[in-house]
């Protein structure tokens, strides 16, 4: 009976272990590009995602846009609705000041009303 205790914990470890080692990611967009990412890459990507992420939510003048960060070897890539272009700028700038931001990819637009 000791033993049914620690299975669940076993089957979690082992499902975690694979998850964390098949992070490599792989990108087919149709036209045979293939793009392959490490698991340190992917992490570091994350992280720097989440970096920027924060650095726009605490920018006052970009609270309340609607804003979408991704990653890719230390590019990123700005998209989504914000209400002027010194928004886009700023998003821009505060983005090229975290650690980690190789360039930036801007594809934000300005909302219509």
């Amino acid at each position: 009976m000791k033993q049914i205790k620690y299975i669940p914990a076993i089957i979690l470890t082992a499902v975690m272990a694979v998850t964390v080692g098949c992070a490599s990611t792989t990108k087919n967009d149709g036209a045979s590009t293939t793009k392959h990412q490490s698991t340190g890459d992917y992490i570091d990507d994350a992280v720097i995602t989440t970096k920027v992420k924060a650095a726009i939510l605490n920018e006052e003048s970009l609270k309340s846009a609607e804003i979408n960060v991704e990653t890719y070897k230390g590019v990123v890539q700005l998209s989504g609705f914000v209400s002027s272009t010194p928004d886009i700028a700023r998003a821009v700038e505060v983005t090229r000041g975290v650690k980690g931001v190789t360039s930036v990819k801007n594809d934000m637009r300005l909302k219509t009303k």
